[in-house]
């Protein structure tokens, strides 16, 4: 029986951190193959066209950047770029709202609450945030900091606690009085979460934490071209350093002795086995378990509901003073009123689909027209994304379809609500005449991207130091030449290439 081919580095699923790490160590000189599922690379960071002949190219799964490192983009030359929005937010509230951005954000806050305390207490808390996030944001291309370290780092002490020792939600009652402010700023603890404000566990502030240290700024960016931009950009750079991608490979098996592995992969043509020094897996904790022959971490769920639309203009808004083109440049707040949160939650956690769902949604055309065809653009349509909150992957174990069709019709009642008009007005439709929308279920995207139980993170988000389990770069196993680098790594979550980076730096022994 002939060798199996041989390679310094294997790395197994194409999403945007592999790509990451094949394009580093291929560039350091490093033999590199990666094995790739599905006939295309991305993951679930890829652009696609969802709707039958329409042109428009939509970040289907993923959609924003903010914990991209800069240093990533410049190390490997990548011709991608982000822009900033306008609007950060808007969150309608019975005839008016709060716009948060276009220097309208002060007088927004006293025209919801009455006053200028609340405002002052969001300057006040996003200044800490910001603190931190210049202080931490840096540390995560580099090898774990100690818990010790970190807070010392941070260097203030009342940021620490509120951040890492005490659930979210004591600082949010502490610091803010407004209902509705008090939502607003707890969403970013919720975003693909299922835990309540005051969880224990501190999932919540884990979460909170990511989205608010995204670049040193917690800013939220747009991807030109959208986000399969960024890893058709990823994939070339590799590529041109040498690195041998294939798709429509499926890995199998791994098998290693700590020196040296061979991996076992499936094609439509059949099986095949290649050996290699390393192994970098860019997959699940789950996947990566079963490669491996071991016994499966605990399961993740996920709790998030996707909804694309493509619209052939932006609906009119319940409150006149604002424009569409403005409320929807931003997130855009549905049902997220702390109290509003609070019950969704109860109810999903009690096994019921939220009465009133929460979401958010955001137009990638209003920052990014390029992403629609020209003569889209010229008519005036728009891309609407949505992320509701609060939908466990429980809730549609029985019957995924019909759960998803009774979500998404309660999802849009809820925003129509905010709206002069009902949406499916505003819906464009595809070549055969139906509606441009989909929505996808925890499950679906289980079936899809191989998320375990459609948990967007692979798994509940650490926090970025070390502990005993963790290693010098939170992508290391129990077997010396086998490392993690996709979303499940310590420091994983989101659309960051930080796994793909440091599972690099730890192959090259950095």
């Amino acid at each position: 029986m002939p060798a199996p081919d041989s390679y310094d580095a294997v790395i197994v699923g194409g999403g945007h951190n592999g790509l990451v790490a094949a394009a580093y160590l291929a560039r350091a000189g490093r033999s590199v193959l990666v094995l790739e599922r599905l006939g295309n690379t991305g993951g679930a960071a890829v652009s696609s066209r969802p709707f039958a002949g329409v042109d428009a190219r939509l970040s289907r799964y993923s959609y924003l950047v903010s914990l991209l490192p800069e240093q990533i983009v410049r190390d490997l030359g990548l011709r991608f770029a982000v822009r900033k929005r306008t609007v950060s937010s808007y969150t309608p509230s019975g005839s008016g709202g709060l716009l948060v951005g276009e220097g309208r954000t002060e007088d927004s806050f006293a025209g919801l609450t009455g006053g200028s305390a609340e405002y002052a207490a969001w300057r006040e808390f996003y200044a800490l945030t910001g603190e931190v996030a210049g202080r931490v944001f840096p540390t995560l291309t580099e090898p774990l900091p100690t818990r010790d370290a970190l807070r010392e780092r941070v260097g203030d002490e009342t940021a620490w606690r509120m951040l890492f020792e005490e659930p979210i939600g004591a600082a949010i009652e502490d610091r803010f009085s407004h209902d509705l402010v008090r939502g607003v700023v707890l969403t970013d603890a919720l975003i693909g979460t299922f835990a309540d404000a005051h969880d224990p566990s501190l999932v919540q502030n884990r979460c909170f934490l990511y989205h608010v240290i995204g670049g040193g700024t917690g800013d939220w960016d747009v991807p030109v071209g959208g986000m399969g931009a960024l890893t058709d950009a990823l994939a070339a750079t590799a590529r041109a350093a040498g690195a041998d991608i294939r798709t429509g490979h499926e890995a199998t098996r791994i098998d290693t002795d700590g020196t040296r592995a061979e991996v076992t992969f499936r094609t439509d043509d059949g099986d095949g086995t290649v050996a290699a020094a390393q192994v970098l897996v860019n997959a699940s904790p789950q996947a990566l378990a079963a490669l491996l022959g071991e016994e499966p971490p605990t399961p993740a769920e996920g709790a998030q509901f996707k909804v694309n639309m493509l619209l052939s203009r932006l609906p009119r808004l319940r409150d006149g003073s604002v424009d569409p083109h403005e409320a929807f440049a931003g997130t855009f707040h549905i049902a997220e009123g702390y109290g509003e949160l609070a019950t969704a939650y109860q109810e999903a956690a009690a096994g019921r689909l939220p009465g009133a769902p929460p979401s958010e949604i955001y137009c990638h055309s209003l920052t990014d027209p390029s992403i629609l065809g020209p003569g889209l653009a010229a008519r005036g349509y728009q891309t609407l994304t949505l992320f509701g909150l609060h939908t466990p992957a429980r809730l549609f174990t029985r019957d995924n379809h019909a759960a998803r069709e009774a979500l998404l019709a309660s999802t849009l009642a809820q925003l129509d609500e905010r709206l002069a008009e009902p949406i499916a007005g505003c819906l464009a439709v595809d070549g055969e005449g139906r509606p441009c929308i989909e929505a996808k279920t925890p499950l679906d995207l289980e079936r899809e991207l191989r998320l375990p139980g459609g948990h967007i993170f692979h798994r509940d988000l650490s926090f970025p130091y070390a502990t005993p389990e963790t290693g010098r770069w939170g992508v290391e196993t129990a077997h010396p030449n086998v490392l993690l680098c996709g979303a499940g790594a310590v420091r994983g979550g989101g659309v960051s290439g930080v796994p793909g980076h440091n599972a690099a730096m730890a192959a090259l022994g950095r």
